[in-house]
């Protein structure tokens, strides 16, 4: 849907979460990176909700 070019950030987490995100990437057998990107691109889709709507769902 919306595919655009990718973009890096960096971001500070306190040790704890840190930690407690790495374990669930290891649970998952995937890189931290790629599931805190995953989280946020979750995070972001539902706070603007509408502009991520797709077609389908706008008409119901």
């Amino acid at each position: 849907m919306f595919q655009d070019m990718s973009k890096r950030t960096t971001i500070t987490l306190p040790d704890a979460i840190f930690d407690d995100l790495e374990e669930w990437a290891d649970g998952e057998g995937r890189p931290t990176a790629n599931l805190a990107a995953f989280l946020v691109e979750i995070a972001v889709k539902e706070k603007f909700r509408e502009k991520y709507i797709s077609k389908k769902e706008k008409k119901e």
